[in-house]
């Protein structure tokens, strides 16, 4: 009776311990983690033709680079709070992303989402996934080469994008000439640049290549110019958070080294994609560096 009533008070003590434990490192949460742990779930915001970071495949779900990229940082979340945590997809635009995290409706904006100096000051991001920048689509009669041939032209605009800028930025220091119009979102900017109501479009390259490739347009159409815009990409979630900001850099950092992070890009830009394109995009010297300074072991 004496070791049975032992063994019950140890377990007991071993109950309210573990109690005592998890409670603990709840209430030491802070920021996106807590917020995971409280609703089980991970919320991802979306782009719906961010080809091929973050799009829509034939069932309408979301799949892509970034996507991928968002599905390793919520798997390193799981491991942290020690559940399996749900994912929750709610789409965003352009426009709509930053408000979208700002506001705890979503949790990690996976897309195609420059990261600057003007962005950092609303929001976090992991380490540069992808580096682009802004080029025109053009008709391949039409006898634009570079934004100097744009004078009287009309030039169409995701809006909210880093293109917007550059375009306007452009247009203020150059006198182009061109008239600017926006569209919500990339499908409706290749849409209306399609459609003939623009004479060009101004967009990320390696987004303005995936929708060719997407379209099969390689005879109609094709991206000229100098880079008119640097463009790093990240994943992004909210800011001052330290701990979510150090959890999205280990999990990098082990990808990098473990060459995932590797795999993962050769999957999206080398190798044939779930609705049959090819980019066939080696990955660039400057986005090697990144990797390889990523995967370092410090000294």
């Amino acid at each position: 009776m004496r070791r049975l009533f032992v063994g019950l008070i140890a377990m007991f003590g071993y109950l309210v311990g573990t109690a005592v434990s998890a409670q603990t490192q709840s209430n030491a949460l802070t920021g996106t983690l807590k917020k995971a742990r409280d609703a089980g779930a991970v919320t991802i915001g979306y782009r719906e033709a961010s080809f091929p970071f973050s799009y829509l495949d034939a069932r309408r779900e979301p799949i892509g680079y970034s996507i991928d990229l968002c599905r390793l940082i919520v798997d390193a979340m799981s491991d942290e709070l020690g559940r399996e945590l749900q994912l929750k997809w709610v789409p965003v635009t352009s426009a709509s992303r930053f408000d979208a995290l700002t506001k705890g409706e979503i949790d990690l904006e996976c897309g195609s989402t420059t990261q600057n100096r003007e962005r950092q000051a609303i929001a976090s991001f992991s380490p540069v996934i992808f580096v682009a920048g802004t080029k025109l689509m053009v008709r391949k009669d039409a006898g634009i080469r570079s934004f100097r041939d744009l004078n009287g032209k009309t030039v169409v605009v995701t809006a909210g994008t880093t293109n917007e800028k550059a375009m306007n930025d452009l247009q203020a220091r150059f006198k182009t000439g061109a008239t600017l119009v926006t569209t919500p979102d990339h499908d409706q900017s290749f849409a209306q640049f399609m459609a003939g109501k623009a004479d060009a479009y101004a967009g990320d390259d390696i987004l303005l290549y995936g929708m060719i490739a997407r379209a099969n347009a390689e005879d109609k159409v094709m991206v000229v110019g100098d880079f008119l815009s640097y463009d790093p990409y990240g994943i992004m979630f909210r800011r001052d958070d330290p701990a979510m900001a150090a959890l999205v850099d280990k999990m990098f950092r082990t990808i990098a080294e473990s060459r995932e992070l590797e795999h993962s890009y050769n999957r999206w830009f080398m190798h044939k994609l779930p609705g049959g394109e090819r980019l066939r995009l080696p990955m660039s010297a400057q986005l090697e560096s990144i990797f390889g300074t990523l995967s370092a072991k410090p000294d």
